[in-house]
């Protein structure tokens, strides 16, 4: 693929720190914050991160087995969240050479209406389980993830912005 001008050239991200950061980020949903529907979900964004810049590292599996996870925790239909990650990022890896040729804002945009349907996917799943609506403050939840996608990904391409061996001749 060729870069964009004016694109620096990234150092390969390491294994330790993709799936650290996946776990720092599941740990962060499985903070108990009470009944909170418009909370961003960060696993959510971080899946979708890596699964753009490394689909061959962070996949469909790793979707569906946090998914699983988090089903598990927060006791909720089994399948209800790994459903909808792994909707999410199968549309998030088919797009994934699309949406890297758009600035960051725009980036967050293309992927705003993955985060919805994911958040719809759990709430239709909710409501044929039995559960009542949750109210219409749970579309916060996909706009907050947008808005976090930024963020997240000054984050998490930090490591591999750095040179590799740097000295005062080349400051890359």
């Amino acid at each position: 693929m060729i870069m964009p001008r004016g694109q620096p050239l990234l150092l390969p991200a390491s294994p330790g720190f993709i799936w650290g950061s996946l776990l720092a980020a599941l740990m962060l949903d499985l903070l108990p914050l009470g009944r909170v529907l418009w909370m961003p979900d960060f696993l959510a964004v971080v899946l979708v991160f890596w699964s753009i810049h490394q689909p061959r590292r962070v996949g469909l599996t790793a979707a569906f087995a946090f998914g699983l996870m988090l089903d598990v925790h927060q006791a909720s239909l089994l399948g209800q969240h790994a459903l909808a990650y792994t909707v999410l990022i199968y549309f998030a890896i088919m797009a994934h050479r699309r949406i890297l040729w758009f600035s960051v804002p725009g980036q967050a945009l293309q992927l705003l209406p993955l985060f919805a349907a994911a958040h719809a996917i759990a709430i239709v799943l909710r409501l044929i389980g039995g559960a009542e609506f949750p109210g219409w403050q749970v579309l916060l939840a996909p706009a907050l993830e947008s808005a976090l996608w930024p963020i997240i990904g000054a984050l998490l391409l930090a490591p591999q912005r750095r040179a590799p061996n740097p000295d005062a001749n080349r400051p890359l």
